[in-house]
């Protein structure tokens, strides 16, 4: 079967669909910003929503089954149809289930992922900079050249992940389980919160990666630890 050729004088971008109540099914609005709109009774059966970001938006009076939010982002304000499970849909924001997902090299600066599944997730080079993590459970995720630079990582659990070269520069590690990290080569703690109880543990770990050098913070995973 042949597929029909794209008509660029008529195409418009996902990312550019405007949230409106006149959207008619199917809608593609991937990528689009839909922040603090309310839509009414809008049909989304179906719709294509991937990566929209849906922060603020009131979509409790919409039909959203079978659409497909994977990597869309959402917060506490956002609002779905009762009974629609926003947190396993594939979406990300607090508490989102998100267990063996694919996040690499994406930007997630400032989100809300307070509470969230991340076990085994792929997170490498992840700009997670400023971000709230409290209580994620990032246990066996690749978290590798991850920017965590500032965020409020309190209660985080980093059981069997990979953080060679992680920069949590400033983060907030309060409660944070690090001890059973798989390796930290080369990963920056200059001026974290809360590893008082942790430091000492934490420079027992083999030389090879407490002596690595981390050429985007010009320093080792030691002299970060005892500054």
């Amino acid at each position: 079967m042949t597929a029909t050729p794209l008509d660029l004088t008529t195409w418009h971008p996902p990312e550019l669909t405007r949230a409106s109540d006149a959207l008619t099914s199917p809608v593609d609005a991937r990528g689009a910003d839909w922040r603090d709109v309310t839509l009414s009774n809008v049909d989304l059966h179906d719709a294509n929503l991937c990566r929209t970001d849906l922060r603020g938006a009131d979509l409790s009076s919409c039909d959203l089954s079978g659409a497909d939010l994977r990597l869309a982002r959402y917060d506490h304000k956002t609002q779905v149809p009762e009974g629609f499970d926003l947190r396993s849909s594939g979406a990300v924001g607090p508490g989102a289930r998100l267990s063996g997902v694919f996040l690499n090299n994406t930007d997630l600066r400032g989100m809300d992922l307070r509470g969230a599944v991340l076990m085994g997730a792929y997170l490498s080079g992840t700009d997670l900079s400023g971000a709230l993590l409290d209580g994620v459970r990032f246990v066996g995720s690749d978290l590798r050249h991850a920017l965590l630079r500032g965020a409020l990582c309190r209660g985080s659990r980093f059981g069997s992940c990979q953080l060679d070269f992680a920069d949590f520069r400033g983060a907030d590690l309060s409660e944070a389980g690090l001890d059973g990290a798989e390796s930290m080569a080369g990963a920056d703690f200059s001026q974290t919160i809360g590893l008082e109880s942790q430091r000492a543990a934490l420079l027992t770990r083999p030389y090879a990666e407490l002596d690595t050098w981390n050429p985007r913070t010009r320093q080792t995973t030691r002299t970060s630890l005892e500054a």
